[in-house]
């Protein structure tokens, strides 16, 4: 299961599952937003490479209005996923709790 949608101030919502059979539900939606840069991350389970790649995407399209992702309450298993990816280094992230 994945969802992904708009919440109450803007942001961008993932949750459930980010994998490769959900990868194109989820470029069909950022690229329908006009200025995606905040992710909440707060009910994503589990992100595959494929869905790295998404966001990787995204926050390519993101930074040519000059203002990458940040991502939002990230679950600690997420966290060590982009961190072993490097990702920490690309895009702003604060962790669940911070």
């Amino acid at each position: 299961m994945f969802e992904i949608d708009r919440g109450a101030a803007g942001e961008v919502v993932l949750k459930g599952r980010l994998d490769a059979a959900h990868c194109e539900k989820a470029l069909q939606f950022f690229d329908g937003v006009a200025d995606p840069h905040v992710v909440d991350m707060t009910g994503l389970d589990y992100i595959s490479s494929a869905g790295l790649g998404v966001l990787l995407k995204t926050q390519k399209r993101a930074m040519q209005s000059g203002r990458g992702l940040r991502l939002l309450n990230v679950n600690r298993h997420i966290h060590d996923i982009l961190r072993y990816a490097g990702f920490d280094k690309i895009f702003d992230i604060v962790k669940a709790g911070d």
